[in-house]
């Protein structure tokens, strides 16, 4: 279940060192990447750099590259923040989410490169194999070409489950103890923290999830696949890892079906991407609709200031989507 789309890698490490490195948004504000007095973190998005300010705190300076309210998997780096990379003293990112960092990366010869897809075991949630084989003849020759290539893939959504992120977190405090070893002990305390709001997440989301009248809800992509298996629910998306990619005919045929037959009442979609097909379904289906975010990046549109807070606006509509007792 790939992310199909093509991509323009845009590093261009020519003569990048004669640029200026200009600011970036970060999780809490800009700054250089580079250069500072501090442990200078260059994140790949909102997630990564929300795990780079709770345990660096004081100590470090996080910078984001992809900017508040801009879909993360559409990023494409540019020479200036390839500069910014190359200035870092070490980058966090998800390789696979954003294939323009994964190169940017590799590129830029960051001192330390920290991979949060090998902090925690990702795994494969399935593809929409089936609506491709409904599709029939309807079904398009680009969307034949690359099902074999979606049904392999891994889902790269971790942080949507937070016992899978507190792994990641236990990880990137490790990395930046390693990295940066005359502020460990901060980093280690700050750790212990954050894996304990984090735990506090999970089980609320286990106790609010518990008992509800529905386990089925809809999405506008498949970001939820693994809080949907750690609380023990079926995420039914509308496209696949690809928030952009249209649904086919039968794709719809088929939710609406399956939403009379689960008591599915609401279909859900999200801030960074266009929510029209989404409430087409819903109309058609006679279905509410509301926000279930995927925490890729905080604007004046989130339920929150922060991860756990929009986490736990999720876990609300979620308990009001699937009648939690």
């Amino acid at each position: 279940m790939n992310v199909r789309r093509q991509y323009i890698s845009g590093v261009a490490v020519a003569a990048v060192t004669a640029l200026g490195l200009g600011t970036l948004s970060a999780c809490s504000g800009s700054a250089a990447a580079g250069n500072t007095e501090k442990f200078d973190v260059v994140a790949s998005f909102y997630p990564m750099a929300y795990l780079a300010e709770e345990i660096g705190g004081d100590h470090v300076n996080v910078t984001s590259l992809t900017e508040p309210g801009q879909e993360p998997h559409d990023l494409e780096i540019s020479a200036r923040q390839t500069a910014q990379l190359q200035e870092a003293d070490a980058a966090l990112y998800l390789k696979g989410l954003q294939p323009a960092v994964d190169e940017a990366v590799a590129q830029a010869g960051v001192g330390t490169t920290i991979d949060a897809a090998t902090l925690t075991k990702l795994e494969d949630h399935g593809s929409l194999e089936d609506s491709h084989e409904h599709a029939g003849e309807e079904g398009h020759a680009e969307e034949e070409a690359h099902s074999e290539e979606e049904e392999h893939a891994l889902d790269p959504h971790v942080w949507l489950d937070p016992v899978k992120y507190a792994e990641v977190a236990k990880g990137v405090g490790a990395a930046f103890e390693k990295a940066d070893p005359d502020h460990a002990a901060d980093y280690k305390k700050n750790t212990a923290a954050l894996v304990e709001k984090l735990n506090g997440l999970d089980s609320r989301f286990e106790e609010g999830l518990k008992n509800t009248d529905s386990k089925v809800f809809f999405t506008n992509h498949a970001a939820f696949g693994y809080l949907a298996e750690r609380y023990g629910l079926t995420q039914e998306a509308i496209s696949g890892l690809d928030p952009e990619s249209e649904p086919s005919p039968a794709r719809i045929k088929e939710l609406q079906e399956e939403a009379e037959a689960d008591g599915v009442t609401t279909v859900f979609y999200e801030t960074l991407v266009s929510d029209s097909t989404a409430k087409t379904l819903a109309k058609d289906a006679g279905l509410k609709t509301d926000v279930l975010d995927p925490v890729e990046g905080i604007t004046g549109k989130s339920e929150g200031d922060d991860y756990i807070q929009v986490m736990d606006a999720n876990l609300k509509a979620l308990q009001a989507a699937l009648g939690a007792k």
